[in-house]
């Protein structure tokens, strides 16, 4: 038990309620616009509740195509989930269990991408995304050689997905964790004739389950609040996510925006991510936790 200091825990909760509020209010507000009439949302500001909230939620819903979004949303989420714990945890292993020769070197390699946000390798990715043999043309143009051919994923889930798949962060966490698992348990493994893909499947996998729970939450939420990249590479309305969806609800045309459809769709972006929190909220915990002993 850590014990009462008066003036410290009068000033943690005084943080604790202020960080809350700057969370929630905005939260609050956005169901209060939402549940205006049309009109009503441009007047002062209100913070009684109307009585649309449900009608502008299916208005949402039907008329911006959010069904689509929601759908492309889904599945970059699912992808960049899965493929960035696949490539990880298999990275990680390689890292803590082969004697290979540098790599220490293949490790601050991936830890210094920590330093490279996608803002600063946005442009690059697009050029390989828009031709997947950009690389190889211009290797062969060093050599005087021609090089024609072209594959584009724009406007594809491999594009929304496979770009964003590459994870340093993932990757340190799992080699911290696979570096405390007792070396008896490997030695034991062996002497019972586990090769490394045994040991990995059966035994790695199984105890770094609460770990990559925890990842999975946070790179779900990840993968579906992105919006930079989906809106640089997705041209075709059907390819569209839902967090760009939200945007295209406000007029650019010069009419006033309808911001209680705006806030209806923002309500509704917000609904799966908050879902994938409350029924995983006790892996989530417990994986955080884990991760600190």
């Amino acid at each position: 038990m850590i014990e009462s200091r008066g003036w410290f825990d009068r000033l943690a909760y005084i943080v604790l309620t202020i960080g809350t509020l700057t969370i929630i209010l905005p939260v609050i507000y956005a169901i209060i616009v939402a549940s205006m009439p049309d009109g009503e949302e441009l007047r002062a500001v209100r913070f009684i509740p109307g009585g649309e909230l449900f009608n502008n939620l299916a208005r949402a819903w039907e008329t911006e195509g959010l069904g689509r979004q929601a759908f492309n949303s889904l599945v970059m989420a699912v992808g960049i989930t899965v493929g960035k714990i696949t490539i990880s945890t298999i990275s990680a292993y390689a890292l803590v269990y082969f004697n290979m020769r540098f790599r220490m070197v293949f490790f601050w390699l991936v830890f210094t991408t920590l330093m490279l946000p996608v803002e600063v390798r946005i442009v690059p990715t697009y050029e390989v995304v828009a031709n997947v043999f950009t690389p190889v043309k211009q290797i062969a143009s060093i050599f005087g050689l021609e090089f024609n051919l072209r594959w584009s994923m724009l406007n594809s889930y491999w594009g929304l997905t496979l770009p964003l798949i590459a994870s340093a962060t993932a990757t340190f966490l799992y080699r911290q964790f696979f570096l405390i698992v007792p070396e008896e348990l490997c030695e034991a493994a062996k002497i019972d004739g586990a090769g490394p893909i045994t040991f990995f499947f059966r035994i790695l996998l199984p105890m770094s389950a609460t770990t990559t729970a925890a990842l999975a939450v946070v790179l779900f939420i990840f993968g579906w609040n992105q919006y930079l990249w989906p809106l640089l590479m997705t041209t075709d309305e059907d390819m569209k996510t839902i967090v760009v969806g939200v945007v295209s609800t406000i007029s650019t045309d010069g009419a006033d925006p309808r911001w209680n459809v705006t806030m209806s769709t923002a309500l509704l972006a917000m609904l799966p991510p908050a879902a994938v929190v409350i029924l995983l909220q006790r892996w989530l915990v417990k994986g955080l936790v884990d991760a600190e002993k």
